[in-house]
């Protein structure tokens, strides 16, 4: 201690005593600038990393023998038919045309003998369109998708034999998002378009020079990405620059020696799947997907092709990265697949049975949410889950939308009620007002039924698997307080394509990166989506709630746009109710019937494709809309084929006019009806009663009071009464709706109700799909011509007026009051006829009416939605254009109002102005959207006390009209079908609706095979709580029932249903806005 001597420790001998010479400090800029500069087309592409690219190239013969048959028009031949016809010798440089037709080419390959060695050989075909590449054999191989993009095939090793080898390319004429002229890809699509064959030739690529590429690609996203004040960025900015010094022009062994050098940022596993498996715990967990519109700036018809051209390439891919895992949705692309080229199908099987492939979503197609009825969405998961297990032997667990405009407050509960817990989506970060607060959380449905919500941070379904991709993962996490973790969702998408092989290499990279260096999120491959939701599952207790719709903060214009489409599918949807519930009482009552189920399946399959989310919307190319008329025609004209039959087994055909006492009216509603209907020219009668066939009587009116009348108090200026209203109607404008019963003027002092407004309809850009906020600025009224009488007759009166709207626009308005009944609440129905030939205008109609509240109630799917109807906050002001399915209504306590209509779904409520929107004109994508004639429907429903049974009801009745029909059997054997064989007794909640009556999928005498068949015959009853409120009832049955079981959307059982003694009744006990489906089993 103290005292001893230390050794000291000299200067190091090989540190200078002088410097050298001066070392500047990096200049980060400058040297950041130069990477891009190593591997970048230009001035430099000969001098940089792209000249070593590939070893040699050779085309033209007799290397690459090309040789074309052009499809005639806009055909699509198969396979079979395209190689049976003469082939004429074209060449590269060659132009083929016009926009959305094909051309088979026959292209003979033979490899010189001086490449046969190569580590890689490919053909490189870029006709700056899309393609797909078949075998001799009439096999698909692998898509193209051109300019530059997925243009390369990997020549197979038997090509490497010197002979001539024959493979064929389908060119179609259209690029990946269709035909738009110039850069702007919404515009109308040029039908004119014709596209050049720039490259077809055979390249040896040099894989060293490739994967140097990526190396230095990723590297330098973390030279430019991370922060400044990070040693990583400096660290990775000093790399890049070694790579680049080390790189000698013509020297290929430089490259080696440039890809060792980048093992120090990377580390040394990048070249194969072996770098995910360091053991350490990823936080980003990547998913390759290829979301393909089903229809969008191209017709149906080529999203098939785009279906075999991507998950080809999928597969191709699948064989050369073990670690990718490829996840898709839309139950019918994978039918089309089937149907169309089963050979591709059983190679994406193949897939899925290896744990590769996964079929996700459990729906029919990603469809849209806002507009479908509830039994639509039932259908979409039916159909889609249906499908997948009997194909695939499994159902989907992830409900996977990413791309649809918005999400209905009841999709939670059907989720669960079709087997699936998580949900996917991302498209809330395109609000354009509110940044939508969590990334993975617990989304709750009206019923209080959650599932999991998770919306992948990078913000994208189709990511580029980019250094940034990963970062943003982490860096936009909103909800890191609960769980860290997050899907990166990557692939080329919309117009198809998926995963490329940069995509993936990328990924090695990003996870070399996390393990050498760190700081980027870890990164995994080969875990699936419900790998994934499976670890969120067991966190989900404290994962934040979302309880409600998510609703979308733009694209409000699709409510409105495509204004015939939208008619089409709820004209379709009511069809489809009164055709499932006729056959089913058919088949039920003559054995000899036979319940059409293949015919009831494609008028499905049909109704639920057009509802995809750029069909329904409206956001879709003028040719897809062309398609999706044929095939609502086609739906149509089922159901009229199926309602004749039907009509036989009833004993009735349909008729326009009839007598008292041969004459019924046919209903489709469950529950009593009382209107009146017309059974000739000038005569009415009341249809009464429960059931699918009502009788009628007499419409009676005292000699002293006339059923309803129609005065003109002044010029132009009519008073139309009823035992119920007294509307005055001046210039087609209500402006006095006085409800006598309940004593009150509905219309505030000095308003004007049914008034037509016209508004500026320009968004930012996309035109189809916005209305904005500042189109409301631009409110101009449109002023009416005069007022006249259009029909007076002692049931019913009517006044028509016409509108100009501009010298090409015009409304024939009909304002319409029909005869009270006793214990019916009266509404005033409008008839227009418009002609519509605006560009970018927007046409409501008005309502002030004197009601006061601050939330408006508005029909959703199963249920009711409550919204805003003031601006308090941006989240309510967002809120400024709403969906809205049959009715929405205005109540304040003991006294309403509600605004019914037949094909809308675009609302607004401000303050006490309600405004129902009719048509909009916008010009792109679709050119000519809505310009036409329109027949709109829409009706006025005062009503004393809040919202209730009265609307739910009425709004189903003014959807599902009477229809007149006269007996052809003996009026006995006619009146055995007047009694419901199935309905809610008297004493049941008012707010429950038996809205689905139909036959059981695999009933034995009803399946057609794809799962297994159960014993027996029985009855689906689908019953939901319409008002928010505890509902109790108790159905009843004519029919002969041995067993009651309460099962899920898929006709699961969930539990067995006691049935009351004596038979045929059980009781029904639903939560609010429960959705409740029952099979019963007859004897």
């Amino acid at each position: 201690m103290g005292g001893e001597s230390r050794a000291q420790k000299g200067p190091r001998s090989d540190y200078p005593l002088r410097a050298p010479k001066p070392v500047g400090q990096m200049i980060s800029k400058i040297y950041k600038d130069r990477i891009n500069q190593f591997y970048a087309g230009g001035q430099y592409e000969h001098h940089n990393l792209r000249a070593m690219m590939n070893e040699a190239v050779v085309s033209g013969h007799p290397h690459v023998q090309l040789s074309v048959w052009h499809a005639p028009d806009q055909t699509r031949p198969t396979f079979k038919n395209a190689t049976s016809h003469e082939f004429k010798k074209t060449d590269v440089g060659e132009w083929f045309g016009p926009s959305w037709t094909t051309h088979w080419f026959k292209v003979v390959l033979k490899v010189p003998s001086d490449l046969k060695d190569k580590r890689l050989l490919e053909l490189h075909w870029d006709a700056n369109n899309e393609g797909l590449i078949w075998n001799e054999d009439g096999h698909p191989l692998q898509g193209l998708t051109g300019g530059g993009e997925r243009v390369e095939w990997i020549l197979p090793d038997s090509f490497r034999d010197g002979k001539e080898h024959t493979i064929y390319v389908e060119m179609a004429c259209n690029g990946m998002f269709g035909n738009a002229p110039g850069g702007d890809s919404i515009q109308p699509p040029d039908p004119n378009k014709y596209f050049r064959l720039d490259r077809a030739e055979i390249v040896a690529v040099d894989p060293d020079a490739r994967q140097l590429y990526i190396d230095v690609w990723i590297i330098g996203d973390a030279a430019r990405e991370f922060p400044q004040d990070s040693w990583e960025q400096h660290k990775a900015l000093k790399i890049c620059n070694e790579i680049i010094e080390t790189f000698e022009l013509g020297n290929r062994e430089s490259l080696t020696a440039c890809r060792k050098i980048a093992e120090d940022y990377l580390g040394t596993n990048v070249n194969s799947a072996k770098v995910y498996g360091s053991g350490k715990e990823p936080v980003v967990y990547g998913i390759g997907h290829c979301h393909i519109d089903s229809c969008w700036l191209w017709p149906f018809a080529e999203t098939k092709r785009k279906v075999a051209r991507s998950w080809s390439s999928q597969c191709d891919l699948m064989d050369r990265y073990p670690e990718l895992n490829f996840a898709c949705s839309q139950a019918q692309q994978f039918k089309w697949l089937k149907e169309l080229y089963p050979s591709a199908f059983d190679r994406v099987k193949k897939k899925v049975a290896e744990g590769r492939f996964h079929p996700i979503g459990g729906s029919w197609v990603e469809h849209d949410t806002n507009m479908p009825s509830g039994e639509s969405l039932v259908r979409q998961f039916l159909y889609g889950q249906r499908f997948y297990e009997s194909n695939f032997g499994s159902r989907c667990q992830t409900f996977w939308l990413p791309d649809t405009f918005g999400y209905s407050s009841q999709l939670p509960q059907l989720c669960r009620l079709s087997g699936m817990t998580r949900f996917l989506t991302q498209k809330l970060s395109w609000n354009n007002i509110n940044k939508f607060p969590h990334t993975t959380f617990n989304w709750v449905a009206l019923d209080g039924t959650q599932v999991i919500c998770h919306m992948p941070p990078a913000e994208t379904y189709t990511a580029e698997a980019h250094f940034g991709d990963v970062k943003r993962s982490m860096s936009q996490h909103k909800s890191l307080d609960q769980d860290a973790t997050s899907l990166l969702v990557f692939g080329k998408g919309d117009g198809g394509g998926g995963p490329t092989w940069q995509h993936v290499e990328k990924l090695r990279r990003c996870r070399g990166i996390s393990d050498t260096v760190g700081l980027l999120p870890r990164v995994h491959l080969g875990n699936s989506v419900d790998d994934f939701f499976d670890k969120l599952e067991a966190k989900a207790d404290s994962l934040v709630t979302w309880f409600g719709e998510l609703y979308f903060e733009l694209h409000r214009g699709t409510y409105t746009t495509q204004s015939n489409n939208k008619r089409d599918n709820r004209r379709s949807e009511v069809v489809l109710r009164d055709v499932e519930l006729l056959a089913t009482i058919a088949s039920i009552k003559d054995n000899s019937y036979k319940y059409p189920k293949k015919e009831i399946d494609s008028m499905w399959e049909s109704v639920l494709l057009c509802q995809f989310h750029d069909c329904l919307p409206g956001s879709s190319i003028e040719m897809a809309y062309r398609e999706s008329d044929e095939m609502y025609a086609e739906v149509f004209k089922t159901a009229e084929g199926i309602l004749k039959d039907i009509s036989k087994v009833l004993g009735v055909s349909q008729a326009q006019t009839t007598t008292v006492s041969g004459g019924f009216a046919l209903n489709t509603l469950p529950w009593h009806r009382k209107e009146v209907i017309d059974i000739s020219e000038n005569e009415a009668a009341v249809a009464c009663g429960n059931g699918p066939l009502l009788k009628l009587r007499a419409l009676k009116a005292s000699q002293e009071d006339a059923l309803v009348s129609v005065q003109q108090v002044s010029k132009g200026v009519f008073v139309l009464v009823n035992n119920q209203l007294k509307v005055k109607v001046e210039a087609g404008i209500i402006t006095s709706l006085y409800d006598r019963l309940a004593e009150r003027e509905v219309i505030p002092k000095g308003q004007k109700a049914n008034q037509f407004v016209i508004f500026d309809d320009k968004p930012l850009y996309w035109q189809a799909w916005d209305v904005e906020v500042y189109h409301l600025e631009t409110r101009r009224p449109l002023d009416s011509s005069e007022t006249k009488v259009h029909e007076e007759k002692k049931h019913r009166v009517s006044v028509v007026t016409h509108t100009k709207i501009s010298d090409k626009s015009s409304i024939k308005t009909i304002i319409t009051l029909t005869a009270a009944i006793n214990g019916q609440p009266s509404h005033v129905e409008v008839s227009s006829t418009v002609e519509w030939h605006e560009t970018m205008k927007f046409l409501k109609v008005e309502f002030p009416v004197d009601v006061r509240n601050t939330e408006a109630s508005y029909e959703t799917q199963f249920g009711i939605v409550k919204r805003p109807t003031h601006y308090n906050t941006s989240w309510d002001m967002a809120k400024f254009e709403v969906c809205s399915h049959r009715f929405a209504d205005l109540s304040e306590n003991g006294y309403g109002v509600s605004i019914l209509n037949d094909s809308k779904y675009g609302f607004a409520t401000a303050g006490n102005v309600m405004r129902l929107s009719l048509l909009r004109s916008a010009k792109a994508p679709d050119a000519h959207a809505d310009m036409g004639t329109h027949h709109i429907r829409w009706a006025i429903l005062p009503h004393q006390g809040s919202l209730s049974h009265v609307t739910v009801r009425r709004g189903f009745e003014f959807n599902n009209p009477l229809k007149l029909v006269s007996s052809v059997s003996p009026t006995t054997t006619v009146a055995a079908t007047s009694e419901p064989p199935v309905y809610l007794t008297e004493d049941s909640s008012p707010a429950l609706v038996l809205d689905t009556v139909k036959r059981g999928e695999d009933d034995e005498d009803v399946s057609r095979g794809e799962l297994p068949v159960k014993a027996g015959r029985s009855v689906i009853l689908r019953i939901y709580d319409s008002l928010g409120g505890r509902a109790r009832g108790t159905v009843a049955t004519t029919w002969d029932v041995k067993r009651v079981c309460k099962v899920n959307l898929l006709e699961d059982e969930l539990e067995e249903v006691v049935i009351e003694e004596g038979g045929g009744r059980f009781a029904v006990d639903l939560r609010p806005f429960e959705v409740a489906t029952f099979r019963l089993q007859l004897a």
